[in-house]
């Protein structure tokens, strides 16, 4: 028999006692003991709130504040599970969300309260953390004690929303054991001790934030230090004040803060690494030459399906090899065939990607704990005797995987996952639209930008001015949704069964014999893509070494 899993809540108790330093916030500084005692409290009062026999699930929609933290740790302790709400939701999808993973409870602050207006949350219980009210309820719990006895490594502790090709949602499953297993190893990577700061800048309902930056800070007994969020002027200073010593990152965020005036002093800060996704090989030399922090790249979804870890000797660009016990292949998703290997140029670029570039798939034994509800996505995730995790890769000749980006109807625009079908819905509403296709085409940086095809009503024309009026009134259209260009067809291409030819869409990208429009970097309006504007985008692709992906 195996040893028994460790669960999360007891990593908080252990806490109990422990009168160090633990949380940093905006001046403010709660020993690790304080944690733990207001993780009891709140288990105590989340106890009395949900109604029995209910779903053991609770939303927590907030900015990177203590309450965020103490909740999880609070779920912990009570056997309950946290669904991360993303507050760039609207409307109907915000809602979905919610109700979906039948929360009982929703835990929220007064500045995201306009985003509740005319939602019907039937069942749910509201509480905003900063009023009289909540700290009202909670005094009633002063002086819980965390009893970790009742928590089994098998309960649900997290439900992390990804997005699927239709639109439904997704909410990953992560259990207490899998999530103490992965902040235990993710401390022995880094090698983190107990006086070390993780400073958590990145979203905590994203899974980066709490599986990759609180996990193992909680594993190794290290403080955190919070920022509300993420601000890439504020990023050193934040630093600087808490001694933090690790950090995590997703998308675009090493460019903004590289995009910051440089300063003589920027490598006078106590971060020893950083580690996430998507930050280039370009950024992430330049970051370290800049502030002489060695940025980690890796490879983990919350769904924990796969995972790729690196090791010292990884090439530029590349992610790593398969963690341990994984059987990782690249393969072509439309013939199951595994891809040949990349080929590159003397100078490094990819030269095959047509043919190398497939999906992540893992053949070997996966930690996959499946979506809440959704047996479909399971089953698209499980197939074929594999996990199929919908990004797509190139593996060298030595077992080396680079990230290529997200199947079709996947997009993840600056760290955000998103669906195709939920955007095209919107887009759908346009008044002179006949037929609408939402598809990724890669970014510049990292990750994909959105763009649509749109095919108008007979006696119509694009108007940028209005479609950009049209957006901004779409209550529903998150903050990363609205497309980045915008392909006009007199007739949408179609395959042999008469569906949208999105792969055609998608290869043609911008470089395209039909009119677009964009929306530049920082600009709300649109404009014709010029072939200046053309060049000028494919010199940053270059640059960057991703040009060989808009082929695919």
């Amino acid at each position: 028999m195996g040893s028994k899993r460790s669960t999360v809540a007891e990593l908080v108790q252990e806490r109990w006692g422990d009168h160090r330093p633990g949380l940093w916030f905006e001046g403010r500084v709660l020993s690790h003991h304080r944690v733990a005692a207001g993780a009891a409290e709140r288990a105590a009062l989340l106890a009395e709130l949900l109604p029995p026999g209910a779903a053991p699930h609770l939303g927590v929609l907030l900015d990177n504040t203590p309450e965020y933290p103490l909740w999880l740790s609070a779920a912990a302790l009570a056997g309950a599970a946290v669904a991360g709400v993303n507050p760039t939701r609207r409307g109907p999808e915000l809602a979905r969300d919610i109700l979906h993973t039948e929360c009982r409870v929703l835990v929220t602050e007064r500045a995201h309260l306009p985003l509740l207006d005319g939602l019907e949350l039937p069942g749910v219980r509201v509480l905003v953390t900063d009023t009289e009210e909540y700290a009202d309820l909670l005094a009633s719990y002063e002086g819980a004690k965390p009893d970790a006895s009742s928590a089994s490594a098998d309960d649900h502790l997290l439900l992390y929303f990804t997005s699927g090709s239709t639109g439904a949602p997704k909410a990953a499953i992560c259990t207490q054991g899998r999530l103490a297993a992965a902040g235990r190893s993710l401390a022995d990577q880094f090698e983190v001790r107990p006086d070390d700061t993780h400073y958590i800048c990145m979203p905590m309902f994203h899974g980066n934030a709490v599986i990759a930056d609180w996990a193992p800070a909680l594993a190794a007994g290290a403080g955190i230090a919070l920022r509300r969020r993420f601000s890439a002027s504020g990023f050193l200073a934040d630093v600087r004040a808490c001694g933090a010593t690790y950090f995590t990152y997703v998308g675009r965020a090493v460019q903004y803060l590289l995009a910051t005036p440089a300063r003589p002093d920027d490598r006078d800060n106590p971060l020893r690494a950083g580690f996430g996704t998507e930050a280039g090989a370009v950024d992430a030399a330049a970051f370290e030459r800049r502030f002489g922090v060695r940025l980690v790249e890796g490879y983990g979804s919350s769904e924990g399906g796969a995972a790729i870890r690196w090791t010292p000797g990884t090439p530029v660009g590349a992610v790593g090899r398969a963690a341990p016990g994984d059987d990782l292949v690249v393969v072509d998703p439309e013939t199951g065939a595994e891809c040949p290997p990349a080929v590159f140029s003397a100078d490094g670029r990819l030269r095959n990607g047509a043919a190398a570039i497939g999906e992540l798939v893992n053949r070997g034994p996966s930690p996959f704990e499946g979506y809440w509800r959704n047996a479909a996505a399971d089953a698209a995730r499980r197939r074929d005797s594999g996990y199929w995790t919908g990004d797509l890769f190139y593996r060298d000749t030595d077992g080396f995987l680079y990230f290529a980006g997200r199947t079709d109807d996947r997009l993840r625009v600056d760290s955000e996952n998103l669906a195709a079908a939920v955007i095209e819905n919107i887009l759908a509403r346009y008044e002179d639209a006949a037929a609408v296709a939402v598809y990724a085409v890669p970014d510049a940086v990292a990750g994909d930008q959105v763009m649509a095809a749109i095919g108008l009503k007979e006696g119509t024309s694009f108007a940028p001015y209005v479609f950009a009026e049209f957006l901004r009134s779409q209550p529903d259209l998150g903050t990363k949704m609205a497309p980045r260009y915008v392909r006009v067809v007199e007739r949408m291409p179609v395959t042999a069964t008469n569906k949208i030819h999105r792969v055609g869409l998608r290869r043609e990208g911008f470089r395209c014999a039909d009119p677009v429009w964009w929306r530049p970097p920082g600009e709300s309006a649109y404009r014709g893509l010029s072939a200046a504007d053309v060049e000028g985008l494919l010199a940053e692709y270059r640059a960057r070494g991703r040009e060989e992906l808009l082929a695919r």
